[in-house]
């Protein structure tokens, strides 16, 4: 446990750079089990077979930089410009193109594109333009957020949440979405996932880079519920909550004959 103040963890946690997705900055202070599918190996090896792909929502680019054969052609998209930078400057050296493009429709790439698209953690997916960019027989490989992820700690902040709110982000929504869009569904995975934040710097680093939990979130504005967490850990131990992550792959149909 440690023995620094909260004002010194608070500081240090509200400076450090919350650009791009990587959370090594966490190592040692929190804490998260990982999925059975293994999903950055399992796209590495359809990565590896296809000819032209898409990563949307790549981030920074650290999932996809960690490919061991990328296609011939692949290409990433990302909306938040200092990923945008970031991405550029990973993913360039490999010989893959990174598009700044806004989280919404339409993907600026031509119909049946790419045979692979990939995306780890998207906020929106937009199946339609998905499908749309798709080659007949392509796939749709996706790591995504779950239901009530790590919504105890949302609710420490934020209160109890409509039951709304918990269901969003539902694998079955996104199985019937897929499905409407014309794709079929081949594999869909759930699971749920102890997290642990171990000191209360770790909590902010959190909420400053995953910005959809507490919306709007600054030190200063919960300075108090942030004190609070911060005593409760120092007597209690780490706060435990608990993620959902599901899986999904898809496949856009051949024509009939």
């Amino acid at each position: 446990m440690t023995t620094r103040t909260f004002e010194d963890l608070v500081a240090e946690a509200d400076s450090v750079s919350v650009d791009g997705w990587d959370f090594s900055w966490l190592d040692g202070r929190a804490g998260e089990e990982r999925p059975s599918w293994a999903y950055a190996r399992s796209m590495g090896e359809r990565m590896a077979y296809a000819r032209a792909a898409l990563d949307i929502q790549t981030g920074g680019g650290e999932v996809l930089a960690g490919v061991p054969k990328l296609p011939a052609l692949t290409v990433a998209t990302e909306s938040w410009p200092p990923n945008v930078a970031k991405a550029t400057a990973l993913l360039h050296p490999r010989g893959v193109a990174v598009v700044a493009d806004a989280d919404e429709p339409p993907l600026p790439f031509a119909d049946q594109a790419f045979d692979l698209v990939v995306s780890r953690h998207p906020v929106t997916t937009w199946w339609a333009e998905i499908a749309r960019v798709l080659q007949p027989g392509g796939t749709y490989f996706s790591q995504q957020v779950g239901p009530a992820s790590v919504f105890e700690l949302v609710e420490f902040f934020l209160g109890p949440q409509p039951p709304e709110a918990r269901r969003g982000r539902h694998p079955d929504d996104a199985r019937a979405a897929a499905e409407a869009a014309g794709l079929e569904v081949r594999d869909l995975r759930f699971e749920t996932l102890r997290t642990e934040f171990h000191d209360i710097g770790a909590v902010v680093y959190f909420l400053r880079k995953v910005i959809w939990m507490v919306p709007g979130f600054t030190v200063e504005q919960y300075r108090g519920q942030l004190k609070a967490l911060h005593e409760r850990i120092r007597a209690d131990g780490p706060f435990v909550a608990h993620s959902t992550r599901f899986l999904i792959e898809a496949r856009k149909p051949l024509p009939r004959s």
